[in-house]
Formats: C-alpha cells, sequence, structure tokens
C-alpha cells in the first residue's frame, strides 16, 4: 500500500515538474529549436521532407496527449486541493456562525448586565438618598440633643446659684435664729 502511495507521489512529483518546464520559457526555446531542425534537415537534404513531416506530426501528437494527461492530473490535483480548501472554509463559515450567535448571546447578556447594573445604580442611589435623610435626621436629633444638654447645663448652673444663694439665705435666717435665741 505505502509502495503505490509512494509510486504514485512520484509520478505526481513528475506529472508536476513536466508540466511546469512545459510552461517555462526554457521550454519554449526548446520546442523552437526543435521545429527549426525539423524543418532544416529537409532543407539540408538530410530527411526527406514527407518522412519529417511524417516524424515530427507523430512526436507532436504524442508530446500533445502526454502534455493532456499532465494537465488533466495537475488539473485532478488542483480540484482535490481545492474541494479540501473549500470543506475548510465551510468549516470556517460554520464556526464563524456560532461565534456569531456566541457573540449575539454575549451581547444579549451584556445588555441585561446593563440592565442590572443601572436598577443597582438606582438602587444605590435610593440608599444614598435614604442616607442623606437619616444624617439629617441624626443631625436634628443631635441638635436637639445638644440643646437639651445645654439647657440641662445652663439649668444645673441657674440651679446651682440659686441652691447656693437658698444656702446663703438659710446661713443668714440660722444666724438671725441664733441671734434671737441668744436675746
Amino acid at each position: 500500500m505505502k509502495k503505490n502511495e509512494e509510486k504514485i507521489e512520484m509520478l505526481e512529483k513528475i506529472a508536476n515538474g513536466i508540466t511546469w518546464w512545459i510552461g517555462s520559457i526554457p521550454s519554449l526555446i526548446a520546442h523552437t529549436l526543435f521545429f527549426l531542425i525539423s524543418f532544416l534537415l529537409p532543407i539540408l537534404h538530410l530527411v526527406e521532407f514527407d518522412k519529417m513531416l511524417l516524424i515530427l506530426t507523430t512526436v507532436v501528437s504524442l508530446e500533445a496527449i502526454y502534455l493532456a494527461i499532465f494537465i488533466q492530473m495537475s488539473v485532478n490535483k488542483s480540484h482535490e486541493k481545492i474541494e479540501v480548501i473549500q470543506e475548510d472554509i465551510e468549516e470556517i463559515s460554520e464556526d464563524i456562525e456560532d461565534i456569531q450567535e456566541d457573540i449575539e448571546e454575549i451581547s444579549e447578556d451584556i445588555e441585561e448586565i446593563s440592565e442590572d447594573i443601572e436598577e443597582i445604580n438606582e438602587d444605590i442611589e435610593d440608599i444614598q438618598e435614604d442616607i442623606e435623610e437619616i444624617n439629617e435626621d441624626e443631625d436634628e436629633e443631635d441638635h436637639i440633643e445638644r440643646a437639651k444638654n445645654v439647657m440641662l447645663k445652663s439649668n444645673v448652673s441657674s440651679n446651682k446659684n440659686e441652691i447656693k444663694a437658698l444656702k446663703d439665705k438659710i446661713s443668714e435666717l440660722q444666724n438671725m435664729i441664733d441671734e434671737l435665741k441668744k436675746d
């Protein structure tokens, strides 16, 4: 099996080489020289003109047959490569379609996430407003509490002063009572 494949590969390489050479400038020069020499031989009376035409026609016909076979082999090989490439292109196209579907799904997910983020931002704004209101309420409560404390302190201060004044009065009255008792 491997030997057959190796032989086929070798023949394909030879066919590709011949096909390449036929399409080259050295081939053009070689064919031109061959035809010139072929027509020169009857002119120089080395070969009869009819025999030269018979041989030339046979050689050219055989060459055309083999060239057609080599060219067809190259075309077939190219066709096989093109089919492989087309299969690859179809696979790539399927992959691209799958990727586009994935991108669409991701886009939808991103839109949903964006909507969720907007809702979360709205909730955060609401919470911030609530916190500000609470802080304002606490500030008012703190101010009221401080005011009460200040008033209590001032009341205590004034009460202390009144108590001291009362104590002084009581002391005075006690002194007076003591003096009255002595009298």
